[in-house]
This record gives C-alpha cells, structure tokens and sequence, in this order.
C-alpha cells in the first residue's frame, strides 16, 4: 500500500438532474486508516462515494484520490456470462499462463503474463480466504448467489491490491459466515479504507467515525461503541444546554413585560403631571422628551437581550440530533400465550428441506442461517406466495410479511393513501393521526411512495402493514435492516418493541435480533429447521 495514498475533496458540489443537491461546497480530507462513513439514509453516503470513484461527475470542485482505487458499489450487477477468472481480473494472464505451460514461448504470453506467474495460486487464495475456495475459475457468475457475487468482486479488489478501498453496504446479503469473513478483511485492510454501513459489528472494526449530516462531516476518533458514548455525552451537553437557554429565555420575556409596565407607569405618572401641570411646561416637555427616549433605549435593550437568548436557544437546539423515535401502541396485535399462531405439518417448500414447525403465543422467533438455504422460500411459503410441494400451512390468525424488496407499496398512491389501501375502514383522520406516530406528519402523509427514500420507505410499508385492519398478530419479516440506516434501525427496533404478535425475522444482523427480544432461535441448513443457543 502506498504510505502517501488518499482522499482529497474540495468545495465539491453535486446535483441531480431535477435540481436536487446533494453536496453543496463540501470539503472532506482522508488519509491511511480505516473510515467508516454513516449518516442518516438520503444523506449522500453512496453518492460520495460514487464521486469519488468516478461513477458520478462533480457538477463543481474536485475530487483527488492519491493512489490505485477500488470501489464495491451497493447494487453490485454482475454481468451472469462472466466467468470467475473474468471478474478477477486474470483471464489475460491465466491464458498466456496455460500456453507458456503447454509449450508456446510466444513473446505475446511472456508480455501479458509479466511477472505473475503465480496468478492462479493468488487467485485461489483470495477466494480461499472470503469462503469462495470451492469456486472454479472456469465457472460463470450465473451460478453465483448475490452474497458470493459481493465476495467474488471483493476477491477481484484485493487481488488488484488499491491503495484505496470504498465499500458501500458491503455486508448485505451476506450471511454469518461471510460476514466474519468481511469483517476480517476490513481489521486486516492497512490502506485506505471508507465504508458506508449500518452493520455495527463491522463498524466496530473501523478506526474512525465519520457522520455525514447536512452536507457536513463531524468527525469521531475510534470504532462506532466509542462514536455511540462520545456522541451520548455531546447530546447529554446539549441537552443541559437547551434547558438553559430556554429558562434564559423566560427570564428575559419577564424582564421585558416587566420593564413594559414600569414605562407604562413612567408614562401615567408625566400625563397625570402634565395635567395638574405642577411645573413649569419647558421642564415637562423635557422630562417627557428624556423619558421617551429612555423608554425607547429600555425597550431595545431588553429586545435585544431577548433575540440573543432565542438565538442561544436555536443553537443549542440545533445541536439536538433531530433522529426522532417512532412511538405507537398496537393493543390489538396481542396474541394470548398459548394460542397457535403457526403451524408447519410436514412442509416442503418449493426450494429447501422439509420442515416442522409449532408457533404458540406472543414468541418472537430468530430464523437465521446460511445464503441459499432457503429463508425467504419458507417465509414465502407461510405468508402464502408459494405453494408447498407437500404438506399442511395452518396460520389460524391475521399474518403480514414484509419481503426484502419492499414491493407492497403502490409508487403511484401518497403515503395515506397507502395505508387505506390495507386498512380501508378506517377515516382519513384516523389514518394520519397514526402515521405521524410513523414520524409520516402533515404533508409528509401526502408524500408519493415512489419519491420515499430508502428509510422513510421502510417506515412506510411497517406502517401499512402494523395499521393493517385487522391487525396482524404473526408478522414475518425478511431481512428488514437492509439498506437502513442507524437511526431506522433503531426506529425498526422500536416499532416492533410495541409490536404484541409473534414475529419470525429473517436476518444476519445479530445486533439487531438481539435488541428484539428473541425467544428462539432457529437455523435452517440442509437438514431442516433446529433450535440453536441465542447468538
């Protein structure tokens, strides 16, 4: 890695070509070192870092990468005739190594081939080393799954050994072990290195935090637990700040009511002299002249102090994170703890083993388990989707399964209109007031669902689905943290803490199965459906 590898933007500027900016004169330097990059969704994370991949063109300033660039975008697309050998990178080579070997000394392959001459050899070890040992050079990437596509093209990366790496969401759609995998690289990484995610276990393997927030970078030193306390005890200051200036305000409102009666006073006391005109009328007229004039200096001097105090009352306010908390209650998604809410009598999914399986009560059920094993065939299969091949589903309740791509939305209807579409008895009125709880509030409500951002379309079809009539009392769930950012994680987390039904989610983010309270955890493999030990 080259020691003088990095990262220099300035006064860089992005637009969209609807007007819409993203970076307005934005200013960022990174040098050696592990970055993770976080912010709230529509912050401009992936599109940094597009810029600085040099997918997107600044529309003003500059981009400078010091050093050789890789980048691993969100929405890898993998052209599905590709071979292995091709994505790496080393076909070329691989080529002129097999004609060198079967005897052609052709000064072309020794051109191509250079000093590589242990291509192969490196190649097998990067696939080794990310899970992807058994892969075939000569196989195409149509056989691949998404997370051995994600790991595939990070072993092409490291087998170009940049001196900068840029990974965006680079853990989703990967499963447990691919992720440690993941993680093992990153702690190993000694270039460069910027990752956007919202998986803090990876985050905790970074050197520094940096929070996108307003077109603006706040830096913090160390991994995402010293990010969460440092940023706990800024909010805590912040708070004690807020506190202090709003009594200053009320202060100094008083103090302004108050010297408005003492003027008003001064005032009734020279009309009442002017009347009983007990001086001379070259005095009152004086007197009357310095009063105005104090009066006037009076009442601006404690507007003023009033217009400072509402100024260090916005400041501190600004300084409160504005990532506000979905609160909502769900009474009548509660399900009696020995009521069956799911069974599975002999099932065999379209794709997978056969399984067996009894849900009873308010459980909340973690199904976790390798890419491919089929999680989202059997959740298909319970919600209805997909027909079993054999066997019985019985879900004797109201069921709602939210899928990974989070296609229950109609692009063409508001965020209101959404959700009457699930629960059409219930008023307009009725709908908004339980949206705002959604964080959907006045106009917000009125958003078209194709325009939401990826968070704020999560929080849109979790709504439609929990203000469903009737309510639903078995909720599954398929790998909802992907692509959501921290704070709709915890949104998430906390919607589903008011959440009274069973729930089943598919999902490899440990932290947040842990934050939802699971009562069992079960991993599907090729066997079948087993309870393991909570993770």
């Amino acid at each position: 890695m080259a020691a003088t590898s990095s990262i220099l933007c300035t006064d860089l500027s992005f637009e969209w070509p609807d007007g819409t900016t993203v970076l307005d004169r934005f200013h960022l330097a990174v040098g050696p070192g592990r970055t993770g990059l976080i912010g709230l969704n529509g912050a401009g994370k992936s599109t940094l870092l597009r810029l600085l991949a040099g997918d997107l063109t600044p529309s003003g300033g500059s981009v400078r990468v010091a050093g050789e660039l890789g980048y691993l975008p969100q929405d890898l697309v993998l052209d599905t005739a590709l071979r292995i050998d091709e994505v790496l990178g080393i076909r070329a080579r691989r080529e002129a190594l097999h004609a060198i070997e079967s005897g052609d000394v052709d000064e072309r392959h020794f051109g191509t081939l250079g000093d590589d001459w242990d291509v192969e050899e490196r190649a097998h070890a990067a696939l080794d080393r990310l899970g992807l040992g058994g892969l075939d050079l000569d196989r195409t990437t149509g056989e691949l799954s998404g997370g051995e596509a994600v790991l595939l093209r990070l072993a092409a990366l490291l087998l170009a050994r940049p001196d900068v790496l840029l990974l965006d969401e680079p853990t989703n759609n990967l499963d447990l072990a691919a992720r440690e995998r993941l993680y093992e690289t990153v702690a190993s990484w000694a270039g460069v290195l910027v990752v956007v995610s919202h998986d803090r276990e990876l985050l905790e393997r970074v050197d520094q935090i940096a929070d996108l927030r307003a077109g603006e970078v706040t830096w913090y030193g160390g991994n995402f637990g010293d990010y969460q306390r440092t940023l706990a005890a800024e909010q805590e200051a912040a708070d004690r700040l807020v506190r202090v200036a709003e009594g200053d305000v009320q202060r100094q409102e008083r103090e302004l009511v108050e010297a408005n009666v003492k003027l008003a006073r001064r005032v009734r006391y020279g009309k009442k002299m002017n009347e009983n005109k007990r001086e001379p009328r070259i005095v009152m007229n004086e007197r009357k002249r310095q009063a105005q004039v104090s009066a006037g200096k009076h009442r601006v001097m404690h507007t003023e102090r009033l217009e400072e105090a509402r100024e260090r009352l916005t400041a501190a306010e600004e300084a409160i994170r504005d990532d506000a908390e979905i609160r909502i209650d769900l009474p009548r998604t509660e399900v009696p703890a020995g009521r069956t809410v799911l069974s599975l009598e002999a099932v065999r999914p379209a794709f997978g083993p056969g399984i067996a399986l009894d849900l009873r009560g308010p459980e909340r059920i973690a199904l976790v388990g390798r890419n491919g094993s089929g999680k989202s065939t059997l959740l298909r299969t319970i919600a209805g989707e997909l027909a079993p091949l054999a066997g019985t589903v019985n879900v004797p309740v109201p069921l709602r399964y939210l899928p990974q791509r989070l296609d229950l939305l109609d692009d063409a209807l508001s965020v209101a209109d959404n959700v009457k579409a699930f629960a059409p008895g219930i008023t307009d009125n009725l709908v908004r007031a339980r949206l705002a709880r959604f964080l959907f509030r006045a106009g917000r409500a009125d958003q078209l669902a194709g325009t939401l951002s990826g968070g704020e379309r999560f929080r849109a079809a979790l709504a439609a689905l929990l203000l469903a009539d009737p309510p639903p009392q078995l909720l599954l769930l398929d790998e909802p943290t992907n692509n959501l950012d921290l704070a709709s994680v915890r949104q998430l987390t906390q919607a589903l803490s008011s959440y009274r039904g069973a729930l089943v989610v598919a999902s490899h983010d440990l932290p947040f199965l842990r934050g939802l309270g699971i009562t069992r955890w079960l991993r599907l493999d090729g066997t079948g459906l087993r309870r393991v030990d909570p993770m």
